[in-house]
């Protein structure tokens, strides 16, 4: 019996009963001037054949229903939550790349401080911390789960606690996200090259929402867009994961995610560099307690998968589903890739 979903079915399945926070569709945290929206998609087909033509190889291959943020997180969430807090939490100072507006995506954050932004919103919830911090520091390190700890250990995956609702993506939980496609070859799913559901680079903007575009190519001045201008969406229905900046993943380098210490991987790209530093293709890792100013993050939840869509995000699911079945029709097949290694130049 796989315990991993049964336990993140049965939390799911309590949260939907009680407050519902950890629902698909939008979600609130905190309180009074500290308060906060966050919206999360949910990533289905369950059980979904990894892409060996990608980096790492295979990848993609998750076998439960979870929701993905559908933005990236932004400054104003990360300032009312280390408020909220006392998380410690510092930002870059994006003056001189295009301001600090509050709907900026968070950069200048390293693994451990959006680590433990992803604790806060588990216990501010009433949940249990998906990471296991045992100094206060806001850039310490997080130590193992181990068996001792009953009920949060994962032997696959002692980084993440079995009890937590929200946590950083893995690479598998990132990468299907991104380049996923459940429409693709007839209704049989399969990846694309980049991640507006094309296998070809997507239009190079500096913001907006339009379908096929993407957040890169831009001057470096001219810095990240909002997290809801951030180009087009993926076939799941997720803005961003493309270009903007780059986001942590929760897994190590290695993929074995047995060292606290060790690199973590980095997807997605920046708004000032080319298509090809975020195709499926590529990623690039760092230390965990490594900052840098167009380094940033989004969080997933592992929710109940028999939630219902809010209204208005059937029409957009019904929307995305023409736009998926239009797009396989007009392109085929995708092109088989050769895996690279993995990149080393800086985010």
């Amino acid at each position: 019996m796989n315990y991993r979903i049964l336990w993140v079915g049965l939390v799911g399945l309590l949260s939907f009963y009680g407050s519902g926070a950890a629902n698909a569709g939008t979600m609130t945290f905190g309180s009074g001037t500290n308060q906060f929206n966050m919206d999360f998609v949910t990533i289905d087909s369950p059980g979904n054949a990894a892409d060996t033509t990608g980096s790492p190889n295979p990848a993609g291959a998750v076998g439960y229903t979870y929701q993905m943020g559908t933005y990236e997180v932004s400054r104003d969430m990360i300032i009312k939550a280390t408020a909220a807090g006392s998380l410690g939490i510092t930002l870059s100072d994006m003056s001189v790349f295009g301001g600090n507006g509050a709907n900026r995506p968070t950069t200048g954050v390293s693994w451990n401080e959006a680590a433990r932004f992803v604790n806060w919103l588990n216990t501010s919830s009433g949940g249990s911390a998906a990471y296991n911090f045992t100094t206060t520091g806001a850039n310490d390190y997080i130590a193992l789960w181990t068996v001792t700890d009953t009920l949060d250990y994962d032997a696959s995956n002692p980084f993440r606690s079995l009890r937590a609702n929200y946590v950083l993506p893995t690479i598998d939980e990132w990468y299907k996200a991104a380049y996923f496609d459940p429409s693709a070859n007839g209704g049989l799913g399969g990846y694309w090259n980049f991640t507006t559901g094309s296998d070809a680079a997507p239009t190079a903007v500096a913001s907006g929402t339009t379908a096929g575009t993407a957040v890169y190519g831009q001057s470096l001045s001219l810095g990240p867009a909002d997290i809801t201008q951030a180009g087009g969406l993926s076939p799941f229905g997720v803005m961003g994961l493309g270009g903007n900046v780059f986001e942590w993943n929760e897994t190590e380098s290695d993929l074995v995610n047995n060292s606290t210490a060790s690199a973590r991987v980095l997807r997605g790209g920046r708004w000032s560099y080319s298509s090809s530093n975020w195709s499926s293709s590529t990623r690039i890792a760092n230390n965990p307690e490594y900052e840098f100013f167009s380094i940033g993050f989004r969080v997933a939840s592992l929710s109940s998968p028999t939630v219902v869509p809010e209204p208005g995000s059937l029409a957009i699911w019904g929307m995305m589903g023409m736009m998926s079945v239009v797009g396989w029709l007009s392109r085929g097949r995708r092109v088989r890739k050769l895996p690279s290694s993995l990149s080393s130049f800086y985010p």
